[in-house]
């Protein structure tokens, strides 16, 4: 049996399309799609894999189509339909796709585009913006153009442009432009596509960014360059990670991992390290940084399991954060920052009864000052870096 995957496109048939459908025996897709293209042919409609599947086998037809909105290679359903048709002769047709039809109505090349879906899938638009590069954002369902322009707002990038393509290659087609503020406002066709700007951001560079770049405040600690650069190295940070930073005080950490990975969680306790903290991720754009008001373990509640956690400072409640972070994922990889013998030993015990392997490490580290036309090395305090990860 022959069967035809065909990509329908924003509106108009390839010829290649049109002539498969012309001969095809029965056609197979959603409502919509049959409608569409499937006058006077037979017509079964299904859209899961499974459903689409059993169609084929019990029907008694060749040649098949199976009818795919935009284009079969583009977050498409014949993408997960291709496995079960290893026993037919199967072909894959595309179509014209929103992202192909978006770029000619803006007039704008696409080639550097950062391509995501919002349709019927959990994306983080905020995550996405923070690469340098142009989001084409797929929407639909609960994660409509409104709804993403609202996380960009909340997360402080409401003056991000934006350009929204509702209805594309229908009689009702609009373009609308505006900020991610403007548009989290306005009522748009749930039929949509969205681009959306890069946000500003520093260049990336390698951990470690100098003290002098971050602002600071009396009474509010900080874990300094050269101890920020180690523990991310023991941390092994992915640009897939989802990050914690307990005690994030400045949130001269939680700026580090958010430079490095997908989503960070800074959770603090003091209000004015939290204020501190937002005005530092403000200043070095890290956008994808979500700081949390709480007690640890209690302010763990409903956020991400961590792939990476870093605990800078636990109130003496060591054992519970370790243990909860145990609990919700035993796999993340631990480092925990120390100045003193006890911390350390506690650290050790602790992540020795939950199974860890461990590593210590003491950073001792002098810096250079300048005396009298000579040239010092004054020395900091010690401290001990503490990593566990699961055996």
């Amino acid at each position: 049996m022959n069967v035809t995957l065909i990509g329908c496109g924003c509106g108009d048939l390839t010829g290649e399309a049109r002539a498969a459908i012309d001969g095809a025996g029965l056609l197979i897709g959603s409502r919509r799609l049959l409608d569409a293209y499937g006058e006077g042919k037979m017509q079964i409609e299904a859209v899961t894999s499974e459903a689409i599947t059993a169609a084929i086998r019990e029907a008694d037809c060749d040649p098949v189509c199976v009818l795919f909105s935009g284009d079969s290679g583009f977050y498409s359903g014949a993408r997960p339909l291709l496995p079960f048709l290893t026993d037919y002769d199967t072909h894959v047709l595309p179509g014209v796709s929103s992202v192909q039809l978006f770029a000619a109505r803006l007039q704008r090349p696409w080639q550097d585009w950062l391509l995501r879906s919002a349709h019927g899938t959990d994306c983080d638009p905020v995550e996405a913006v923070c690469h340098g590069r142009p989001v084409f954002f797929l929407t639909g369902g609960k994660q409509s153009p409104n709804a993403l322009c609202r996380d960009l707002t909340d997360a402080g990038l409401g003056f991000l442009n934006v350009h929204v393509g509702e209805d594309l290659g229908t009689a009702h087609e609009h373009i609308t432009h505006g900020t991610a503020a403007e548009l989290a406002e306005r009522d748009l066709s749930p039929l949509s596509v969205m681009l959306t700007e890069p946000a500003p951001r520093p260049a990336r560079r390698a951990p470690g960014i100098p003290d002098a770049e971050f602002l600071r405040a009396e009474k509010i600690p900080m874990t300094k360059q050269e101890v920020r650069a180690a523990a991310l190295a023991k941390l092994a940070v992915g640009p897939e990670d989802v990050c914690w930073d307990v005690g994030a005080g400045t949130g001269s950490v939680s700026v580090e991992l958010a430079l490095q990975c997908r989503a960070v969680y800074g959770i603090e306790r003091d209000e004015a390290a939290l204020a501190l903290a937002e005005e530092n991720r403000k200043r070095h754009g890290a956008w994808n940084l979500r700081l949390i008001r709480g007690e640890a373990p209690a302010a763990f509640a409903g956020l991400p399991a961590p792939d990476a956690v870093f605990v800078g400072g636990s109130g003496g409640r060591l054992w519970e954060i370790l243990r909860a972070v145990h609990e919700i994922n035993p796999g993340a990889r631990v480092c925990v920052s120390a100045i003193a013998l006890e911390s350390l030993y506690d650290s050790l015990s602790i992540l020795r009864e939950l199974g860890y392997e461990i590593e210590v490490a003491q950073l001792a580290v002098s810096r250079s000052r300048s005396a009298g036309g000579l040239t010092l090395m004054l020395a900091q305090n010690p401290v001990y870096l503490i990593s566990g990860w699961a055996k």
